[in-house]
């Protein structure tokens, strides 16, 4: 029935379909239902209804457009530079692009990375000094393969040693790349590797083995961009600093902090921007977006201790040292901290981009989106939606909204040991490896500890996280009759509980443990040419790979871990942490079992870095 019939059945009062109106090929069963319609008066009311709801919805489509379909809703923060390519040297630039589209660059790129993993640079928690401790000798092995397969940057380059392993090359603004120890291989998981974890072997278009994803990639791409372009005969205008560390996995304490150090004793005032590992792009909502890290949690860990008098099994109090530590335990994970999206949050940024830019996003959080730019209570609304979202995505979202807590570490006794060094940051710990839980099955724990993970908001401190923990626990403690000190401070001294003579139960003590309180970092703005450059070099850089009709959206997000450009903080405002390779070219993820890289985004990595120095080259505006 075409539109015309359709209108021809809403004008006959008499509720009878002329046949003249219906088509001979109309089947039986269509002819019953129009028939029952006209015979029906409510029907021809509920038809009425549903036609003037689809009308109304059209109409307020007009008057209310998708913000993904109208500009007028993309937000400052989300407006897209143009992709950028090099104008001065645009025949250079077409010249390597036809090079690295070459079967063999393909295949020198994976002898380059294959190389570089097959050199197993482990950083274990407990390694010594370097220069004492035998297990840094590999990076030295290291360092003469880089000779070997870099030759004409270790010939045209100058190479500064600022500590006995980290290295600087100055080349052409900062560009730190500076990881190359990786997380060590658990030797019981060697026979679930589909490929040997060292073997740097490629296979199926896959590079295997540790270090190929985090992140002798993105160490192996710069240094791969530089010789090809000094194979061009490409020398920069302004200078562009390589720093490579070695101990990023347990902070950069002798790697980026000895490295940041040098830049400042030695350096200019300021770098027109620094570049480190971080954020990929993938697609979401239908959009493929590229993620650039401008924020970072900070990062504390705290002690909780309980004491309490020893004795023998057989005549136990209601709650050992463990028992109350397992109270305390449970009450902190039952108030985790509050997540709280505010429009200065890089969370909320990146939000606002999708809004405007992927059609996927529900319409009902779309328009929220749009409506908490101005509206404290759809801001509420946003923040109801995003964090109850039982998804991997939700998930990864309250964390990034909220100082999060994990209870990582639970022991007993403290016995003599070695040192060792903190997995997350570089403290030196004389003498204080504990044993798990007590002592012996007949006797009561004396002390119980638990160490506690925060990673700090971008929008608190680490003086705010004190106070919480420290009021989180005063009440708690006190109904209990145990003794409080937190951060060096006698907490229930005054309590009105507490009459003279009083002997607590049992005391806690709360402290900061490793000495590994770290603000949160500064917030890299997402204006200013820096940025610009940055942005318009991904676009071109992403078009150039997938074709030019393909679009990547920049967005600015924050990294959920922590990475050690805190060594760089204050060398300039414009502070970037993200790796020019897709989500999917990972083919299990990092520090895990089957950790691979497809070659092809390898070969983007390298086809990136290439084009951001050289339109940072051309870049008179930074």
């Amino acid at each position: 029935m075409d539109k015309q019939q359709s209108i021809s059945l809403l004008a006959h009062p008499q509720g009878k379909v002329p046949a003249s109106d219906l088509s001979p090929s109309t089947p039986s069963f269509v002819t019953s239902a129009v028939h029952w319609i006209y015979t029906d008066s409510k029907l021809r009311l509920v038809l009425f209804v549903v036609l003037l709801s689809v009308a109304c919805l059209n109409i307020f489509d007009k008057v209310f457009p998708s913000p993904w379909k109208d500009d007028r809703y993309v937000p400052a923060t989300c407006v897209q530079v143009d992709p950028l390519r090099p104008f001065v040297n645009g025949d250079l630039a077409s010249h390597l692009k036809s090079i690295y589209e070459k079967p063999d660059f393909s295949s020198r790129a994976a002898d380059w990375l294959g190389g570089a993993v097959r050199i197993p640079t482990e950083l274990f928690d407990d390694n010594g000094p370097v220069g004492e401790d035998p297990r840094w000798d590999v990076f030295g092995k290291f360092h003469d393969y880089l000779r070997g397969a870099f030759p004409k940057v270790h010939e045209e380059l100058t190479l500064i040693k600022a500590s006995h392993i980290s290295r600087l090359l100055p080349y052409d603004s900062l560009t730190p790349v500076k990881l190359i120890d990786v997380v060590p291989v658990e030797p019981r998981t060697y026979s679930q590797w589909e490929e040997p974890p060292f073997s740097g072997v490629l296979k199926d278009g896959w590079i295997w083995g540790r270090g190929s994803c985090d992140d002798k990639r993105g160490l192996i791409g710069n240094l791969a961009s530089v010789e090809t372009l000094l194979e061009a005969d490409f020398r920069p205008r302004r200078t562009i600093i390589l720093a490579f560390g070695f101990d990023e996995e347990s902070g950069g304490n002798e790697g980026a902090r000895k490295l940041g150090t040098y830049l400042r004793e030695n350096g200019p005032n300021e770098f027109a921007l620094i570049l480190d590992e971080g954020g990929t792009y993938s697609h979401e909502y239908g959009q493929m977006f590229a993620g650039v890290s401008t924020s970072e949690k900070g990062y504390f860990d705290v002690e909780v201790k309980v004491a309490a008098p020893g004795g023998h099994s057989s005549v136990p109090p209601a709650h050992t040292t463990i028992g109350f530590l397992s109270q305390l335990i449970g009450h902190l994970e039952s108030t985790p901290h509050p997540p709280h999206p505010t429009r200065s949050s890089t969370v909320f940024k990146l939000y606002q981009c999708y809004a405007a830019h992927a059609p996927d996003l529900p319409e009902t959080l779309r328009r929220t989106i749009v409506e908490a730019g101005e509206s404290d209570e759809a801001l509420k609304r946003m923040e109801f939606a995003l964090i109850n979202e039982d998804t991997p995505r939700g998930r990864m979202i309250a964390a990034m909204l909220r100082t999060t807590q994990a209870v990582d570490i639970i022991s007993g006794q403290l016995v003599a040991s070695s040192h060792s060094l903190h997995p997350s940051f570089p403290q030196l710990i004389e003498n204080t490896t504990r044993k798990l839980g007590g002592v012996k099955i007949n006797a009561l724990p004396e002390e119980a500890y638990a160490i506690i993970n925060h990673r700090v908001s971008m929008d608190s401190s680490i003086g705010e996280l004190k106070h919480k923990i420290t009021s989180l626990f005063t009440q708690f403690t006190a109904d209990r009759k145990l003794g409080l000190t937190a951060f060096g401070k006698n907490v229930h001294q005054s309590l009105t509980w507490k009459s003279p003579g009083f002997t607590p139960i049992a005391n806690v003590t709360i402290s900061e443990a490793f000495g590994s309180a770290l603000e949160p970092a500064p917030v890299t703005p997402t204006t200013g040419a820096a940025w610009r450059l940055l942005g318009g070099t991904i676009r071109s850089a992403y078009q150039d790979s997938e074709g030019d009709e393909k679009q990547v959206i920049v967005t600015p997000t924050t990294v959920r871990g922590n990475t050690d450009t805190r060594w760089y903080w204050g060398l300039s405002p414009n502070i970037f942490r993200y790796s020019h390779i897709g989500a999917h070219h990972s083919k299990n993820g990092a520090h895990t079992v089957n950790e691979a890289v497809k070659l092809e985004g390898f070969v983007n990595c390298i086809k990136f870095y290439t084009t951001l120095i050289m339109n940072a080259d051309e870049a008179d505006s930074l």
